[in-house]
């Protein structure tokens, strides 16, 4: 019978204050959304970082022809073959780090150019001796780049020594700005809905005032009375919670497989998985149901005194 009442009180206080009990829904099904899209976007970087670090390479360029008269690294003139050795035999003493070296000649550099941007207007204009050799450095460790540029930034012959991290960089800063503006928006989201509950149960504790005076009277306990309101809220930031679950599902669906379809048309990027989005429904839901109860319970310290 407790229990029927309970639930009783539950819907009638859900019916009345409806508007406001959308409100609440809908501040919380965005403001869970945008956190779970955070911990997903994190998770992206995350995956990009693993499957893109352990595939660049450090690049260490040499000086030629066009070089001596055109950079000042180069002014001593273009790469010699015993240089050329000694850079070699020293990548093969930090075995420790280095894990794969490549020379890459000035025809496999052209050679490579023109695959990649043979269309384009500038690439008849170059030959194969204006490319830059170079040794392809696979480090076992991606951290350690500073080892390796330290050793061969400077040196006689050495243009230059180019981390292709730097290039996944921006990337990544860019990535993780989006995160941080995610939070952002989630904390303001997040505060409006704490604002709407604790509104709500106030306009629900009013409305009920009646109800609640009589319920005192016959000795009902402090907690058997907030229950209704509490759950409530619970009920509320559970519809909202279930609600962000479904976006980030449809988020996920449309924006990786279908709709945009980035995993078609960005194949050499390792997207995150759908176990990656339901391992974060869990807690998106639990924080809907627990956030807005523990908000009414605060509010009905405050508001409803027993």
């Amino acid at each position: 019978m407790r229990a029927q009442f309970v639930l009783s009180e539950i819907g009638v206080g859900l019916r009345r204050n409806l508007t406001m009990t959308f409100a609440v829904v809908v501040s919380v099904a965005l403001s869970l959304a945008l956190f779970g899209a955070a911990l997903l976007v994190s998770d992206q970087v995350n995956a990009m970082k693993g499957y893109w670090y352990d595939k660049v390479n450090v690049s260490i360029y040499l000086c030629n022809k066009t070089d001596a008269t055109t950079t000042p690294k180069c002014a001593k003139g273009a790469v010699t073959g015993e240089q050329k050795k000694e850079i070699e035999a020293d990548l093969d003493k930090m075995s420790d780090i280095v894990e794969t070296v490549h020379h890459e000649t000035s025809d496999e550099a052209y050679k490579h150019y023109k695959e990649r941007y043979g269309d384009s207007p500038i690439a008849g204009t170059i030959t194969p001796d204006q490319m830059p050799e170079s040794f392809r450095v696979k480090l076992k460790d991606p951290e350690k780049y500073k080892v390796v540029a330290t050793a061969f930034e400077g040196r006689d012959g050495v243009e230059s020594v180019q981390d292709q991290r730097d290039i996944l960089e921006n990337l990544f800063n860019l990535m993780r700005s989006m995160n941080i503006a995610a939070l952002l928006v989630m904390g303001l989201m997040l505060v409006i809905a704490l604002m709407l509950i604790v509104n709500t149960v106030r306009v629900s504790a009013f409305s009920r005032r009646r109800e609640t005076g009589i319920m005192r009277l016959v000795g009902a306990s402090s907690f058997y009375i907030q229950m209704p309101f509490i759950l409530e809220a619970a009920v509320a930031g559970l519809i909202g919670g279930v609600v962000a679950c479904v976006f980030l599902l449809l988020g996920r669906y449309f924006i990786i497989d279908n709709g945009f379809a980035l995993a078609d048309k960005m194949q050499l990027v390792n997207f995150i998985g759908w176990d990656a989005v339901l391992t974060k429904l869990p807690l998106v839901i639990v924080i809907g149901l627990l956030m807005p109860a523990l908000a009414a319970f605060l509010a009905l310290r405050k508001y409803l005194r027993v």
